[in-house]
């Protein structure tokens, strides 16, 4: 009727989750966030705990375990966050979207 869908997300508030460590690979850099309840559609703050190690190469992407599942962290237009957007430590906002596969980063880094 209206030709809009209302999708509520976080009803229960907005998950915070520190990163229990940071993997660097040769292709990847992983931060795992362990396994939680949160709801599959909405928004993550997210604690950057662990450092990525000084010497990684910052042109690897940044990616995200959380339930078991890995996805690459995204900016807007769907590029990779890499290593260099994230260095040191602290907190960042992330839309999550199981369904779809989307894990973007919404706060600025710099």
């Amino acid at each position: 009727m209206f030709g809009c869908v209302n999708v509520t997300t976080n009803v229960n508030g907005v998950p915070y989750l520190r990163t229990n460590s940071v993997t660097v690979g040769t292709t990847t850099v992983d931060f795992a966030l362990g396994f939680r309840r949160i709801p599959a559609v909405g928004y993550l703050t997210v604690n950057i705990a662990d450092a990525i190690p000084t010497g990684t190469t910052g042109t690897l992407p940044v990616r995200f375990t959380l339930n078991g599942n890995t996805r690459n962290l995204t900016n807007f237009g769907g590029t990779n966050v890499t290593a260099a957007d994230l260095a040191g430590t602290g907190v960042i906002t992330i839309f999550y979207d199981w369904y779809n596969s989307t894990l973007q980063l919404i706060s600025p880094t710099s």
